[in-house]
């Protein structure tokens, strides 16, 4: 039993001693003139304060002051001041990374090394000054090589910049339509059946380089041509070096973590393209090495000649290709960069128009595409950069380099940056995600694999919207879960239907309805109330049938689903006045009377009161003159 208090009269024994009672709070559109604040020194017989409804409870008292506190907090904490000599060396460690990526990249993609130096420069310099993330890093990636292998191969290097600064166009655009975030509503099945469609052909592609020698074409004619590329490579001293140079540089790229002590934080990759200079300096060694020239003199910017290309529908089709993966790339390893540090979480459309800025330098000056890109991002998180400074260097260091230095890149050996590539081809394609999404959702799973193969089988553009469109199948007949039950009754043949009803489950709707039909019962009745989405398709069948059965002379009960309507329900009320309390069930009871009662919430000039929920004290026996009389 529980006592209700309110600001009225309460028996002055109503509180005993050493015993404070517990406060539930609850609402009650009831006023009585007996609900007067309490007087400055309450007598005995005066209700407790912290029951009246203008006062909060301790509890809430407490949480109320936690919360100002934390705001108050939160307003005056400033975040952690950027300390230069970190951002310097973190970006010191993402060139380390970046440069052999950039090179590698180039060379994959078969356009020279130096257009690849000069994206990861404006990935540095355009893209990492501007807003949108804080801490990732940007430049040429290994996951659009492919994809510019054939553009290039298909159109040549010159057509490359008009697309690539018609794709960095696009990207603008869509950020300044607030579209960023519309890359994020695509199923991972789909993502990362793209990522192994790409670096599954990247593998086999970069097999070739590795071994100095030249591949095949297509992702399929690579796989084929395998053995032949094993046989030459063991029937060639200086090919078979080269190989074990990329060998050397794949284990690296596994095991380098994995080294105790500092020495591990130098990257792989430039601990391989360090052995492969060495090896490839040795006297008897003939391996292939890079060929560079001069970093300005690589600069191609379009003219009105391959502007003109615009009007081929292959150059429309490969510019929206590379704005869709691009941005996809870009945006999907933003999401995967914020779960790596504590820091500003990454602005998607403005990243999109930082993206598209940068593709756009690049475009002119006739580069390789720029993307986000992981391993640089995460070299970056891991060595503590707070701020936006370090990316922006690594891209000074970029070009310091290749002005300066120039003669160091033509001492690298191709294998080495085949070796780097075929490692980030491996971590792209990622082999066990696909037991990891088999075990979670075959459904996905499904899809995922038919992204990849597809992709590897055409290509990336066909692949991605193949998946697309794979993905919104199994979305939509999850979606379409409707259960549809027939049973027979005497006279009338009974058909219930629950759940959402597409034109996905058409086929179980007809069926249902036409045994319903064949049943010989004289009375149908179709049940639909239990449907909570109808669309045009099921409805309008529903309705034929109706019709067509009511033509026949059977009688046809058809309920349809609609929105739900208020009720009013009687409600017993206790005539009682506020503050009184329950009357045993063992004397007469008080009168009551039934009134109708809105079933929605107290209103606005409702007060707030306090309950006691626990059993009631000996102390707290009703007694007469207690009770008020009305």
């Amino acid at each position: 039993m529980s006592g209700l208090h309110a600001r009225g009269r309460v028996p002055a024994h109503s509180k005993p001693p050493g015993r404070k009672p517990t406060r539930t709070s609850t609402r009650t559109s009831t006023r009585t003139p007996n609900s007067a604040a309490p007087a400055a020194n309450p007598s005995p017989n005066a209700p407790d304060p912290d029951l009246s409804s203008g006062t909060s409870s301790p509890t809430n008292t407490s949480n109320a002051i936690k919360a100002a506190t934390a705001a108050k907090t939160a307003k005056t904490t400033k975040a952690p001041k950027a300390d230069l000599a970190t951002e310097i060396t973190a970006s010191l460690v993402v060139f380390l990374v970046a440069l052999p990526l950039c090179i590698g990249v180039a060379v994959a993609s078969g356009v020279p090394a130096e257009l690849g130096i000069i994206s990861g420069v404006i990935g540095g310099l355009v893209v990492g000054a501007a807003r949108g993330s804080t801490l990732q890093v940007s430049g040429p990636a290994a996951g659009l090589a492919a994809l510019v292998a054939e553009t290039v191969l298909e159109y040549g290097v010159a057509m490359l910049g008009v697309i690539v600064l018609g794709s960095g166009i696009l990207q603008i655009v869509l950020g300044l339509v607030r579209l960023g975030r519309i890359f994020q509503a695509i199923s991972l099945a789909v993502v990362q059946g793209m990522l192994a469609g790409i670096g599954l052909p990247l593998m086999f592609s970069q097999l070739y380089p590795m071994s100095d020698s030249k591949a095949p074409g297509t992702p399929i004619e690579n796989m084929a041509g395998l053995p032949g590329l094993l046989a030459d490579t063991l029937a060639n001293p200086q090919a078979l070096t080269a190989a074990g140079l990329g060998v050397v540089t794949i284990v690296l790229s596994f095991v380098w973590k994995k080294v105790p002590g500092p020495v591990k934080k130098i990257p792989a990759a430039l601990v391989a393209v360090g052995i492969g200079i060495g090896v490839a300096s040795m006297p008897g060694v003939d391996v292939k090495t890079l060929q560079v020239g001069n970093l300005l003199g690589s600069v191609n910017v379009p003219g009105p000649e391959e502007f003109a290309g615009l009007a081929d529908a292959g150059i429309i089709t490969a510019i929206l290709t590379f704005t869709v993966i691009a941005s996809a790339e870009s945006l999907f390893t933003a999401a995967a960069v914020d779960r790596m540090h504590s820091g500003p979480r990454t602005r998607y459309n403005p990243e999109l128009i930082a993206q598209g800025a940068g593709n756009t330098v690049a475009g002119i000056l006739g580069a390789l595409p720029i993307t986000a890109v992981v391993a640089r991002s995460s070299a970056n998180v891991q060595a503590g950069a707070k701020t936006r400074i370090s990316r922006t260097l690594h891209g000074l260091w970029l070009l310091a380099f290749a002005l300066l230095l120039p003669q160091v890149l033509a001492l690298i050996p191709i294998s080495v940056l085949a070796g780097v590539l075929v490692h980030s081809g491996w971590k792209l394609f990622a082999p066990e995600e696909f037991p990891k999404m088999w075990r979670q959702d075959r459904g996905e799973f499904a899809v995922m694999t038919i992204t990849t193969l597809v992709i590897v089988a055409t290509a990336l553009l066909e692949g991605v919207l193949i998946g697309l469109a794979a993905g919104i199948v199994l979305a939509a007949l999850r979606m379409s879960q409707t259960v549809i039950k027939q049973h027979l009754e005497e006279d009338t043949a009974k058909v219930v239907m629950a759940g959402n009803a597409t034109f996905l489950r058409l086929p179980q709707l007809i069926e249902a309805l036409e045994n319903a039909a064949e049943s010989g019962k004289p009375r149908i009745r179709l049940d639909l109330t239990g449907v909570t989405h109808l669309d045009h398709a099921c409805r309008n069948q529903v309705e034929e049938f109706v019709a067509q059965q009511r033509g026949l002379g059977l009688r046809v009960e058809l309920l349809m689903p609609g929105p739900a309507k208020p009720t009013r329900t009687p409600t017993p009320v206790a005539d009682m006045a506020v503050g009184e309390q329950a009357q045993p069930t063992t004397g007469t009871p008080l009168p009551r009377r039934t009134a109708t009662v809105p079933a929605q919430g107290p209103g606005p000039t409702a007060e707030w009161f306090y309950l006691d929920t626990r059993p009631m004290p000996e102390a707290y026996g009703p007694r007469p003159e207690d009770y008020v009389s009305r």
